[in-house]
């Protein structure tokens, strides 16, 4: 007789979430914000020299760490190393988080925040933005004031590309008496904004950063984590004894000597904001302010036709029209000058 054995109920309640992230090869991937033009040489020459040993052993990160360390300007005791912000976000819910504790963040936004909170059973408070992508001030700090564990706040907000200023999130933590306030600073680079300075003065926040977007690592899983000291020792405990792959940490430390990399990715997206956004202005497509590296448009009724076409001609972008209520709302990722010369002439023959 056959017997089945019982799953928890949070899981049970979950949606599967499936990226689709195959048969993206050899096209132009517009549509999970990687970098458009790769990862720097010395990352690949670095990668070339992993040496069978090393592929053969577990993974020694205490020097990487503390290069990171002084790469991002905190202390080796306030920075954890992570296989991805994925794994960063999962540590704040595994170490902060009991089942029935509120999680906040505000949608549409990365749907691991919510991933996360519902495999931990918790409570979801989620306020949403408004038709004009503005953040909704007055849900947030009530919800705040009701003491939720953690509020989840991207910084710039993805897919929206909303960014808050200091003195907006300085009001956050002001408001966050009671509350773990983990600001996701993926797309910093592209907005300048950061608080990690903060987290000497502020024992409830915790700030995360990704190598996916600037160094181009996302293949390799890279993320670290900024806490004040004090906590960083609790959350170890919560972490897996090798969270980094050796592939990573060469690559991490290739990532960090090569800045001229970084300011060519830098660079070339800016000049492909300017092309993306001249060409959508003329061919009067909406689109929205955006401090990270994409832009969220409007492509109404259409939307699901013309990504489709685009993806037929090798070119991916990334409909959001599920987190909008389903009124034609696509993300595309910035890319070079080029890149968007092709996606606008594609756009046109579409739209």
């Amino acid at each position: 007789m056959k017997t089945s054995l019982p799953v928890r109920r949070a899981v049970e309640r979950m949606r599967a979430y499936h990226p689709p992230l195959e048969g993206r090869t050899e096209k132009l991937r517009l549509d999970f914000n990687e970098n458009p033009i790769g990862c720097s040489p010395a990352v690949r020459r670095a990668l070339a020299q992993l040496s069978a040993a090393s592929i053969a052993s577990y993974p020694e990160q205490e020097t990487v760490r503390r290069k990171a360390a002084r790469f991002f300007g905190v202390a080796p005791e306030e920075l954890l190393l992570t296989n991805g912000t994925d794994e960063a976000l999962s540590l704040v819910v595994h170490t902060f988080v009991e089942p029935g504790d509120t999680v906040l963040f505000v949608e549409p936004t990365y749907a691991m925040y919510r991933f996360y909170a519902e495999l931990a059973g918790a409570r979801i408070v989620a306020p949403r933005y408004d038709a004009a992508m503005c953040f909704p001030w007055n849900n947030v700090i009530e919800a705040l004031r009701a003491g939720p564990r953690v509020f989840f706040l991207p910084n710039p907000n993805s897919p929206t590309g909303n960014l808050l200023s200091l003195r907006e999130l300085r009001r956050i933590l002001t408001a966050a008496r009671r509350t773990m306030v983990v600001i996701d600073e993926a797309y910093f680079e592209f907005s300048g904004v950061t608080v990690i300075p903060w987290i000497r003065r502020h024992k409830n926040l915790i700030v995360t950063r990704t190598f996916s977007k600037t160094a181009g690592l996302a293949g390799l899983r890279l993320g670290c984590l900024f806490v004040h000291r004090e906590l960083a020792a609790s959350m170890r405990k919560a972490q897996s004894p090798y969270p980094v792959n050796a592939a990573a940490l060469v690559a991490a430390e290739a990532a960090m000597r090569d800045r001229v990399f970084i300011a060519r990715t830098l660079r070339e997206v800016r000049r492909g904001r300017r092309e993306l956004e001249r060409g959508l202005d003329r061919l009067g497509i909406r689109y929205f302010p955006s401090a990270g590296n994409f832009l969220l448009v409007h492509l109404g009724a259409k939307a699901k036709q013309i990504v489709a076409a685009l993806a037929r001609q090798g070119t991916l972008v990334r409909d959001r029209s599920s987190d909008f209520g389903g009124e034609g709302y696509v993300r595309i990722t910035l890319g070079t000058p080029g890149q968007m010369r092709r996606l606008l002439r594609e756009l046109k023959e579409h739209s």
